[in-house]
């Protein structure tokens, strides 16, 4: 039988081998290293035998205590939607002045409404609505179609060149591409445009371009943003008298647009959210940009 080495200095047994002159000692496992790992152990097999843990070929084992946590989820979801049913109920029963004048009920909506906003529309106008190229700002109070709540209701319902059969149809000419205007009359009339909301551009020099551009602007596009240029919602017309530009205002954006044309579009939601939905997401666009959002100008 091999003598039992031990370590001089710690006084333990060693394993008999030797590294380089180090002898390995024959320390064992601590005990509390030993306890955590049966008391995990035990943890472990307990919870296999109360809860939802081994899967099965078409099923699982559902736990000695019988807890669902998607039942729990539905019956969750059935407890917020009887909550939320008693103030939708309202919410539909109300017209427009009534649910503006109701505090609580206006609490709910911007609510709800910031949730809608977020999931449906801030891919394209952005989470604070402000928009950008091709989306309009929704915070500015001004408006293609119309900014009061029946009128963003109806937009948000039928969308606009969108699917839906009572979509809002609006489309811009290529008046260049298609040869309507030639390169001079498209760049009179864009810095006559332009002069509408800088009257600076008006000069003594450029009275005759302005001239030019006005007499193109009558003969072209009155039909549709009227003679004061001040658009028109019914058609989806912007006003262009103002500093508020969906595509642009410089002059070379301006004579991209009347070059090539324009035409938006936004998908009609009637085909996916409920009408209470249409009808929270409309008043919560129209609060996004304070009381001037429902004043109904244009947004060009």
């Amino acid at each position: 039988m091999a003598a039992v080495e031990r370590d001089p200095v710690t006084g333990r047994q060693t394993t008999g081998h030797d590294w380089n002159g180090i002898a390995e000692l024959d320390t064992p496992i601590p005990k509390v290293v030993i306890f955590f790992l049966v008391v995990t152990f035990l943890f472990s097999l307990v919870w296999w035998i109360l809860m939802p843990a081994w899967p099965l070929i078409t099923t699982y084992t559902r736990g000695a205590l019988g807890i669902d946590q998607r039942t729990e989820v539905e019956e969750s979801i059935e407890a917020a939607n009887a909550a939320r049913s008693i103030w939708l109920s309202d919410l539909a029963a109300k017209d427009w002045s009534q649910i503006q004048a109701d505090g609580t009920l206006m609490a709910k909506v911007k609510e709800t409404g910031h949730r809608l906003f977020g999931d449906n529309c801030a891919v394209c106008h952005g989470a604070s609505g402000k928009g950008g190229p091709g989306f309009p700002d929704l915070t500015d109070g001004d408006w293609i179609w119309g900014g009061d709540p029946d009128a963003i209701a109806q937009t948000l319902r039928v969308g606009v060149n969108s699917t839906a059969e009572d979509t809002r149809t609006s489309q811009m000419p290529a008046f260049g591409r298609d040869g309507i205007l030639d390169r001079t009359q498209i760049s009179d009339v864009a810095f006559y445009v332009r002069s509408l909301s800088d009257p600076s551009l008006a000069t003594p020099e450029t009275a005759d371009r302005i001239a030019n551009g006005k007499e193109v602007f009558a003969a072209n596009c009155v039909s549709c943003h009227g003679e004061d240029a001040r658009g028109n919602v019914d058609l989806g017309a912007p006003n262009l008298t103002d500093s508020h530009w969906l595509y642009g205002g410089s002059a070379n954006q301006i004579v991209t647009t009347i070059f090539g044309g324009r035409m938006g579009h936004m998908p009609n939601w009637g085909a996916r959210l409920a009408p209470e939905e249409i009808k929270m997401l409309a008043l919560y666009v129209a609060t996004m940009g304070g009381e001037t959002q429902f004043t109904g100008e244009q947004s060009q």
